[in-house]
C-alpha cells in the first residue's frame, strides 16, 4: 500500500491507495508546530500501519521535518518529497520554476493524465489557483487568488458591523438581509471570478481545453460556474500516487 500526504496551508490531506484504488482518506489541520509524535496522536487510529511507500507534498516548509520524521518513526519509512524537479511529463513555462507552488504543478500533471490536454485546472483551497496547459504540454501559469473563505474572514475582520457567514450558496442573488447580502456578494461574486478568469485564459490559449476543479470548495463553486466541467476532489492525492507509480518505473 501507498500513503500519499498533501500538506497544506490550512489542512494535511491523507490517502492510502491499494493498487490504483483509493481506500482510506482523511484531513487534519495542518500541524505547523507540532512534533511527528503529536501528529501521531492526531491521525487517524484506523490508518494501516504497513506501506510500502510514503510520498508526500508540502506547500508548508516548516512542517516538512517533522513529516519525515513522522514516516521514519511510525512507517518505518524514508518519505519522497516532490519537488519541481521530478518528471511531470510537462514543459515547465513557469519563471522561475522553483518559485511554482507543487500542489499546483502537481495537480496540473493529473489533470493532463486523466483528462487529456489542453485543459485549465481550478484548485480551491485557501487560496486559488487557475492553472492552464496547452496542447503541447506545456505548463504555463495561471492566476492566484484569495480563497472564499479568505473573502469571508476579510469582511468579518475589516468592519464593524458585519458579521461572520456560513460560505453557502443563496438561493437569490439580491439578499434581503445583512448575512444573505453577504453570502451573495461572496458567493456569487466568487463564481464572477472563477468564469472570468477560466473565459479569459481560453480567450489566451485559442483552444478549448477540458475545465476541472478540485479543492474543498469545488463542488459548490461548480454548481454555478458556466464553464467547470469536472469536479475531481482527490485529483491532488491522485497525482502523488501517479507520480510515485512514474518514479518507480
Amino acid at each position: 500500500m501507498l500513503l500519499v500526504i498533501d500538506i497544506g496551508n490550512s489542512t494535511s490531506d491523507f490517502g492510502v491507495f491499494e493498487n490504483e484504488n483509493l481506500i482510506t482518506r482523511f484531513k487534519i489541520p495542518t500541524p505547523r508546530n507540532k512534533t511527528a509524535d503529536e501528529i501521531a496522536g492526531s491521525i487517524n487510529k484506523g490508518i494501516p500501519s504497513h506501506f510500502s511507500a510514503v510520498i508526500i507534498s508540502s506547500v508548508v516548509p516548516e512542517s516538512n521535518e517533522s513529516f519525515q520524521k513522522l514516516s521514519e518513526k511510525v512507517f518505518g519509512l524514508k518519505p519522497v518529497f516532490v519537488d519541481y524537479t521530478f518528471d511531470f511529463n510537462l514543459k515547465i513555462k513557469y519563471n522561475p520554476p522553483s518559485e511554482l507552488g507543487i500542489d499546483r504543478l502537481i495537480v496540473a500533471f493529473a489533470a493532463v493524465e486523466k483528462y487529456g490536454k489542453p485543459c485549465i485546472v481550478c484548485d480551491f483551497g485557501t487560496a486559488t489557483t487557475i492553472d492552464a496547459v496547452n496542447k503541447q504540454g506545456e505548463y504555463l501559469g495561471g492566476a492566484i487568488a484569495p480563497g472564499m473563505s479568505i473573502f469571508a474572514d476579510a469582511l468579518f475582520q475589516k468592519t464593524t458591523k458585519l458579521p461572520k457567514v456560513e460560505i453557502r450558496k443563496p438561493e437569490t442573488v439580491i439578499g434581503n438581509s445583512t448575512v444573505g447580502s453577504m453570502q451573495s456578494g461572496i458567493y456569487f461574486g466568487y463564481i464572477g471570478l472563477t468564469d472570468g478568469i477560466i473565459q479569459r485564459m481560453i480567450e489566451e490559449l485559442r483552444e478549448k481545453p477540458k475545465i476541472i476543479a478540485t479543492g474543498g470548495l469545488a463542488g459548490i463553486i461548480a454548481e454555478s460556474s458556466e464553464l467547470i466541467e469536472v469536479v475531481d476532489e482527490t485529483l491532488m492525492l491522485e497525482g502523488l500516487r501517479l507520480i510515485y507509480e512514474k518514479k518507480k518505473h
